[in-house]
């Protein structure tokens, strides 16, 4: 396993555009790249050109692997919805695939990392949404990108 860390950060409430789709594990990677190119198509931006660019998932169902997937930017454009992110405590580790272009291994050991390892010995809860944030890191010869958790403090969940 990568040596991961996991960090805690205050984030501010954001606003980001773009597409939703249904997916599954099994489906996940057709699914992205589909999504990425119609997402692409209506920001008239070639393939491949991020910053800053957002894959998130949501609702996740771990019966069945079904959840929502969203792909989108900071960019406002017609055709697209808009999604807002909560301001707040957010759990954040920072990928680098061993091989520049094999971003989806890293992301699925970062993924099984957070929530097999760290969470469970965490004072902190998770929220079923998660995303990761693709800027100019990402590009280069020794990429990297953040995969970001929304969690809450597990004493601040069992007040409410």
């Amino acid at each position: 396993m990568a040596n991961l860390e996991v960090k805690i950060e205050y984030m501010q409430p954001q606003t980001l555009y773009g597409l939703w789709k249904k997916s599954n594990d099994k489906t996940v990677s057709k699914d992205i790249k589909a999504l990425s190119k119609q997402v692409n198509a209506v920001l008239s931006r070639p393939e491949g050109k991020v910053l800053p660019y957002f894959v998130l998932s949501r609702n996740y169902k771990e019966q069945s692997g079904d959840f929502e997937l969203f792909i989108g930017s900071v960019t406002g454009k017609d055709g697209f919805v808009e999604l807002g992110l909560l301001g707040g405590e957010y759990a954040k580790i920072t990928v680098k695939p061993k091989l520049g272009f094999l971003w989806g291994p890293a992301v699925g050991e970062a993924k099984r990392y957070f929530y097999k390892s760290w969470l469970p010995a965490s004072p902190f809860k998770a929220l079923n949404m998660e995303y990761e944030h693709h800027t100019e890191k990402s590009m280069g010869k020794q990429p990297e990108i953040d995969v970001i958790f929304a969690v809450r403090r597990k004493a601040v969940c069992e007040d409410k």
